[in-house]
């Protein structure tokens, strides 16, 4: 299952999955079309989710899990960004918190009862690399990405001895939309140096067979 799925990184990593020769890969995205898309191009199933909606997540665990069976790998990938520093609203603080930390927190709920039971089970969860060192102009998107890393840190400490693993993306530039639609000089430098996001999936998949956090 990948979150954010309709494009960018997340379309790059349903179509490595399935590449791969996943069973099942089901594209979750806000954007039904998008989701569509991806999904029909791969013969996957595409399910519309809002991911700042813990609901939509449990129906997303739900309807996979009815349809294709038990979810080995839940990429919880979905972000947004916005600029700006301390004076942004309380309501776009909200805003990109509910998308970039409590996703995450939500989609655990959702899938880890589950994987526990079986005692196996996969969580790859996207941050960046502002989470590992900030985003300038951008104080929310560095604040939740730090959260994110910090998320994914103790999932993985709290849950290994129940078979769970979990793995953090953290990519610097990526050429994806959100990186052609930021402002500031900061956007510009990533520009230069980015990478493809087939490049990003090959990390993935490199991270994922060594297990590697």
């Amino acid at each position: 299952v990948v979150t954010g799925g309709g494009g960018g990184i997340g379309e790059a990593l349903c179509r490595r999955f399935s590449a791969e020769g996943a069973r099942a890969v089901v594209v979750a995205d806000l954007d039904e079309n998008l989701a569509v898309n991806v999904a029909s191009s791969i013969g996957g199933l595409a399910v519309r989710t809002d991911v700042a909606v813990e609901h939509d997540l449990q129906r997303l665990v739900e309807v996979t899990t009815d349809s294709v069976g038990p979810i080995d790998l839940f990429c919880s990938n979905a972000g947004i960004i916005l600029m700006g520093g301390a004076e942004v609203p309380d309501s776009d603080w909200q805003r990109i918190w509910s998308v970039n930390v409590m996703a995450h927190v939500y989609a655990a709920r959702a899938v880890l009862p589950g994987m526990v039971a079986r005692g196996e089970g996969y969580l790859l969860q996207t941050a960046s690399a502002a989470g590992l060192l900030t985003q300038i102009g951008s104080a929310p998107y560095s604040v939740t990405k730090h959260a994110a890393v910090g998320f994914a840190e103790w999932l993985s400490i709290t849950h290994r001895r129940d078979g769970i693993r979990v793995s953090c993306l953290c990519p610097q530039g990526v050429r994806t939309q959100m990186l052609y639609q930021t402002d500031g000089g900061i956007a510009a430098h990533l520009q230069a140096t980015a990478i493809d996001t087939d490049a990003v999936a090959d990390a993935v998949i490199a991270g994922l067979a060594t297990e590697q956090f």
